[in-house]
C-alpha cells in the first residue's frame, strides 16, 4: 500500500461517521475486518494456485466466474466485492419478498458442479473454497428472484427470462445503492452502479484549478 493511502486510510479510521481500526468495510452495521479480508486472501491464493481448473476458469474469459485482475491491490478489492455483494443479495431476496432454502443452495451447487466445480468457480472467483456455500446461495438467490420476476434459468434465450434477468440486475444494482456500505479507503470505494469495489483514487495539486483528478 502506498503512503498516500495509509494516511489516507488512518484519516477514515478517526472519522466519527467511518469505518474504525482495523475495519475493511461495513455493510448496513455488519463489519468486514481487515484481519479477516487478510486471511480470506491468503487461504485463496494457496488453493487457486493448486487447483489448475480454476486456473483454466479464471482465464477464460467466458467462465462462469466473475472477472478478477490478478495482482495484489485486485485479489483484495475482489474478495471484497463479493463479500458485500453476499450481503447485498441477501437483502435483494428480502426486497423480492423471496425466501432462499438450503434445498434451493443445494440445486445451485449441483448446477456449479456442472459447469465445471463449485468450487473450482468459487476459486476462480477470488474465494476460497470455504465460501463455496455463499457463492452458491448468491447464485441460488439470483435464480429464485428470477423466478418471482417471470423468468427461467432454464431457458436463457427466453424473452420473459433476459427481462427477469435485467430487473435482477436492476433491483441488485438500486439495492446495493440504498444499502449504508462503507470502505476503508486504502481499498478503494465500493460503486453501486458496478457493484464493485473500484480501486483507490488519488487527487493531485493543480497550479490553476488547484486540485484535478490523478
Amino acid at each position: 500500500m502506498t503512503v498516500g493511502a495509509a494516511v489516507a486510510a488512518t484519516a477514515l479510521a478517526g472519522c466519527g461517521g467511518s469505518p474504525k481500526v482495523g475495519t475493511a468495510a461495513l455493510v448496513d452495521g455488519d463489519r468486514i475486518t481487515v484481519t479477516s479480508l487478510s486471511q480470506t486472501v491468503r487461504d485463496w491464493r494457496v488453493q487457486f494456485r493448486k487447483d489448475p481448473r480454476a486456473n483454466d476458469l479464471r482465464a477464460n474469459p467466458g467462465n462462469p466466474a466473475p472477472q478478477i485482475a490478478g495482482d495484489s491491490d485486485s485479489d483484495l478489492r475482489g474478495a471484497l466485492t463479493l463479500l458485500i455483494n453476499f450481503d447485498v443479495a441477501d437483502e435483494v431476496a428480502h426486497r423480492a419478498g423471496v425466501t432462499v432454502t438450503g434445498s434451493e443452495v443445494d440445486t445451485a451447487l449441483g448446477v456449479l458442479n456442472r459447469r465445471g466445480g463449485a468450487e473450482s468457480i468459487t476459486l476462480a472467483s477470488g474465494l476460497p473454497r470455504d465460501r463455496t456455500r455463499d457463492l452458491a446461495r448468491m447464485f441460488a438467490t439470483q435464480i429464485a428472484v428470477m423466478r418471482k420476476f417471470g423468468g427461467d434459468p432454464a431457458d436463457p434465450l427466453n424473452p420473459a427470462t433476459q427481462q427477469a434477468g435485467q430487473r435482477w440486475e436492476e433491483l441488485f444494482r438500486t439495492t446495493a445503492d440504498r444499502m449504508n456500505i462503507e470502505i476503508n479507503p486504502r481499498y478503494g470505494t465500493y460503486d453501486p452502479d458496478k457493484v464493485e469495489v473500484g480501486p483507490v483514487r488519488y487527487r493531485l495539486s493543480s497550479p490553476d484549478s488547484g486540485t484535478r483528478g490523478a
